[in-house]
């Protein structure tokens, strides 16, 4: 799928050397870049949005302590 992105000229510019001097092209960075990161994003943004809806009174949580009491959860 093709998408299209702005980049700062100083990140463009690190793009170009960085592909330049390895003989890779700059797509070829741009997927390993949101491949590597997207799972950290996907962690970091989904759970600030669980623990907005926790703040809100929207979500439950569960304590640690009971958690540990229940049995269905003992190895």
């Amino acid at each position: 799928m093709p998408t299209s992105i702005r980049l700062t000229p100083e990140i463009e510019e690190r793009l170009n050397f960085l592909a330049a001097q390895t003989g890779r092209s700059k797509a070829f960075y741009l997927r390993e870049i949101i491949e590597r990161g997207l799972d950290d994003m996907e962690d970091y943004f989904l759970a600030a949005d669980v623990l907005e809806r926790v703040r809100k009174g929207k979500e439950k949580s569960t304590p640690p302590t009971e958690i540990k009491k229940d049995p269905a959860l003992e190895d």
